[in-house]
């Protein structure tokens, strides 16, 4: 097949493969209907190190977003079966997985970062997880992970930088447990909460910590 002659999808399961679509608000109703679950998502955190279609590259992710998880550690959508290459939800699909045409994306580049939901959008209000995810954000960021992992490659800066990251981590991993045991979270939903947790976040990053244990959840 000659380079642009394809106008219609032949179900290879590529776009699938490469994980799951980014929500958008229109997408609300597809959570409220039980078609998808909390168990399903996961959270890009402002400032975490995302993958941007835009400029097809890692870059700092500018605003929260919510998407659909992979499957275990694997990129793979949760909701692609590959034994029959197909969606396991293809009528109630989200957004952006309607707009994908591998062969012409313009309909979905045209939305990327639009009109996209966070966290808040898919809680209850007055929900005291709310508070959780706020306190989360103040005491571990993504911004000051990111400044510490540059500190790393000053020498004089690099044991001060270690420290406090592993003050970070040992902090991500206390507020997960809290929600867990005192607020009841579904280890499940932890992903959508909190995101990946720091320490797995900074292994994907090239940066071990090797006294602090991780306590994994999945991606």
């Amino acid at each position: 097949m000659g380079k642009h002659s394809q106008r219609g999808c032949i179900r290879c399961g590529t776009c699938c493969r490469k994980g799951g679509p980014v929500l958008h608000h229109q997408d609300k109703e597809i959570i409220r209907a039980g078609h998808a679950g909390y168990q399903h998502l996961i959270t890009i955190r402002r400032g975490e190190m995302a993958f941007d279609p835009l400029s097809n590259g890692l870059r700092p992710a500018a605003q929260e977003l919510v998407k659909v998880r992979g499957r275990g550690k694997e990129w793979c959508c949760a909701f692609f079966d590959a034994a029959r290459s197909a969606c396991t939800i293809y009528p109630h699909r989200f957004r952006e997985c309607r707009l994908l045409k591998c062969w012409d994306p313009a309909d979905l580049l045209a939305v990327v970062g639009k009109e996209t939901l966070v966290r808040a959008d898919l809680i209850n209000p007055g929900d005291p997880i709310l508070e959780m995810i706020a306190l989360h954000e103040r005491e571990c960021s993504c911004e000051e992970v990111e400044r510490l992992i540059a500190a790393l490659s000053t020498p004089h800066h690099r044991d001060k930088a270690l420290a406090r990251l592993t003050t970070l981590v040992r902090r991500d991993l206390a507020l997960r447990l809290y929600a867990e045991r005192e607020l009841g979270l579904c280890p499940d939903y932890e992903l959508f909460v909190f995101g990946r947790p720091l320490f797995n976040y900074l292994e994907a990053r090239g940066v071990s910590l090797p006294l602090v244990a991780p306590r994994v959840r999945g991606e």
